[in-house]
């Protein structure tokens, strides 16, 4: 009496008292074991790389110039969303970056210029950056984080499969000035296109 399962058809999981609660918690189970992550090493390693300390330079070296690892996990936007701005910013200085985020509407580009704050933060406590303005974007780019798959319900008792999904987004930011890109004519670059189509190999070719 007072069970939701009509006479008969009651499975062993709910004649006791503590059957559904059971029922339920495998399902939620269920539901958090289907997600999909990248490699998770590789993640973790991107801020470890502000812990690598280098030898002591010789009279006379250039100075080595800062190298400042950030980066945020699972953020809820779609990495394919993300790089768009991941790759709008790369190579710009930290406050041309800054200003190109500052005016678009998108919600990953105020994740973004948040992430930069913070390197930038990092960059004068941390790793003796005398000028927060002294730094340029030398990597930017966004990966694929956890996948949640949910049940979408249809009509006629029928079901679709959605993904929940989340991203990662890494920033390498590098005292001084960005370099330098190489400015090629039109003749210049069909000259390399025609030089790359003599100088590959064809199978099976006299």
């Amino acid at each position: 009496p007072g069970s939701p399962c009509p006479p008969g058809r009651r499975s062993a999981c709910t004649r006791s008292p503590l059957g559904w609660a059971t029922l339920l918690a495998s399902f939620s189970n269920l539901h958090h074991a289907n997600f999909h992550t990248t490699a998770t090493v590789d993640a973790k390693n991107w801020e470890r790389k502000n812990r690598i300390v280098y030898p002591p330079q010789l009279p006379g070296e250039p100075r080595r110039p800062a190298e400042i690892h950030h980066c945020r996990y699972q953020i809820k936007y779609s990495k394919d969303k993300m790089w768009y701005l991941a790759k709008l910013i790369r190579g710009m200085t930290i406050d041309q970056a800054l200003g190109q985020l500052e005016f678009s509407d998108k919600k990953g580009a105020k994740i973004i210029k948040e992430v930069l704050l913070e390197a930038q933060e990092m960059a004068v406590k941390n790793h003796n950056v005398e000028y927060r303005s002294n730094l340029y974007v030398a990597e930017s780019f966004s990966g694929k984080g956890m996948y949640l798959k949910r049940i979408r319900i249809h009509g006629r008792g029928r079901f679709g499969i959605m993904d929940k999904v989340h991203c990662h987004y890494f920033v390498k930011l590098v005292e001084g000035l960005p370099p330098k890109v190489e400015q090629k004519t039109n003749f210049d670059q069909a000259k390399e296109y025609v030089q790359q189509l003599r100088n590959r190999t064809i199978i099976h070719s006299l």
